[in-house]
């Protein structure tokens, strides 16, 4: 079955950077759009960045210039760096392929 294994995460101080990775297996990967979310306490999970098969992307304006969505194909691998941390990216991030599968989540924690 799918499944997608995430890593990164942790906590940071504010301005620093991190690099989460969603590993994808039993899937053909390629075709698919992944896409990072984050579910801060109490607000619904939004949509952070999202990569098409093609290598198109976008972004939620709220991380735009600071984070950056890539996919290596190979390695069935699709990534999110994340630059100049302010407080409020403080989140559990997701990824997801497609509309059916999720990572089972990582915490990520900016402080001040």
């Amino acid at each position: 079955q799918v499944q997608l294994v995430q890593s990164g995460g942790g906590l940071v101080q504010a301005g620093g950077s991190l690099r989460l990775s969603c590993a994808a297996s039993g899937t053909i990967f390629s075709i698919y759009t992944m896409g990072w979310y984050r579910q801060a306490p109490g607000k619904q999970r939004e949509l952070v960045a999202a990569i098409t098969s093609g290598g198109s992307t976008n972004y939620a304006d709220s991380v735009k210039g600071r984070f950056t969505i890539s996919r290596d194909n190979a390695k069935k691998t699709v990534y999110l760096e994340m630059n100049s941390l302010k407080l409020e990216d403080t989140a559990v991030y997701y990824c997801r392929e497609g509309q059916n599968y999720w990572g089972q989540g990582t915490q990520v924690t900016v402080s001040s």
